[in-house]
């Protein structure tokens, strides 16, 4: 079980394009958003199914989250994960997902012969207007917290049955994939995670699915946000001693912090674009 006394704080980079699927416990802080991130592969593993994603675009305004349950595990995944950090890298100036997201399915449909497939959830945060669009493909729903009430639920200004549409990626040509857009306040909260959560047995026997998940994080305390995962992992551990233990387990949390991008970081932005450019056409030489 991994240490999670502190998670190691990091800087993202305009440009940079941050994850995998190995394990971490990290913290960002990045325009309008904290973000937490916790990854541990199945048994201690190298490389696990579950994949994570942060990128920050070349002024650090547009902040992408990708989360998803590969199909396998280990050695198997790495060459998915290394794909979809590329994906993530070409759309990442892009406000809009839509094409991030048919690019997804896309990948997957190349790989199904060989029954890959994938939950994803797929969330892009634009810091000026503090607007956050989120794509659900099958995944368990994230959970958003209200910082004004302090109260956690699965469903943000009617947004559940939006969430709920979407097939798994890698499933069906040309999903059609749903996407809804939320806007944050300060100190709103955001929880991410894989099904090794929503699949925990509870007291009563039972899967705990997304209303499980969210019952317990309605007992915890929000106010010091790093140590929310560390508690609702600790927590759903000890309802069961087979918890967690049989799959990947990640969870993503972000927190709306209202900070934005200075004026000299939008001016270097163009300078960033064209570096970029010139190192894909270097690399592809």
């Amino acid at each position: 079980m991994m240490n999670m006394s502190k998670a190691a704080s990091q800087k993202m980079q305009c440009m940079e394009v941050w994850g995998g699927n190995r394990a971490t416990w990290s913290q960002f802080s990045v325009p309008g958003l904290d973000l937490w991130v916790h990854s541990e592969p199945f048994r201690g593993s190298d490389g696990g199914g579950d994949v994570y994603y942060l990128s920050s675009c070349a002024s650090g305004r547009i902040t992408r989250m990708l989360l998803a349950d590969v199909s396998g595990h280990g050695a198997s995944v790495s060459p998915v994960a290394v794909a979809l950090r590329d994906l993530m890298r070409r759309n990442i100036n892009f406000i809009k997902q839509t094409h991030l997201v048919a690019s997804l399915n896309s990948e997957f449909e190349s790989i199904s012969a060989t029954g890959c497939f994938a939950t994803a959830l797929i969330s892009t945060f634009f810091s000026p207007t503090r607007t956050l669009s989120v794509c659900n493909a099958g995944h368990p729903l994230p959970l958003f917290r209200d910082g004004r009430t302090g109260r956690w639920g699965s469903s943000n200004a009617g947004t559940d049955e939006k969430l709920r549409k979407n097939m798994p990626i890698g499933i069906v040509d040309d999903g059609g994939y749903h996407s809804t857009k939320l806007r944050l306040n300060v100190n709103d909260l955001v929880l991410s995670y894989t099904d090794s959560l929503s699949e925990a047995i509870g007291a009563d026997g039972k899967m705990l699915g997304t209303q499980g998940v969210c019952d317990i994080v309605n007992t915890l305390s929000s106010t010091s946000p790093e140590l929310l995962i560390p508690s609702l992992l600790d927590a759903i551990r000890k309802l069961n001693s087979g918890n967690l233990m049989s799959d990947d387990t990640t969870v993503m949390l972000m927190r709306a912090n209202g900070s934005g991008v200075s004026f000299v970081e939008n001016l270097k932005a163009p300078f960033r674009i064209l570096k970029g450019l010139w190192q894909t056409r270097f690399r592809s030489a």
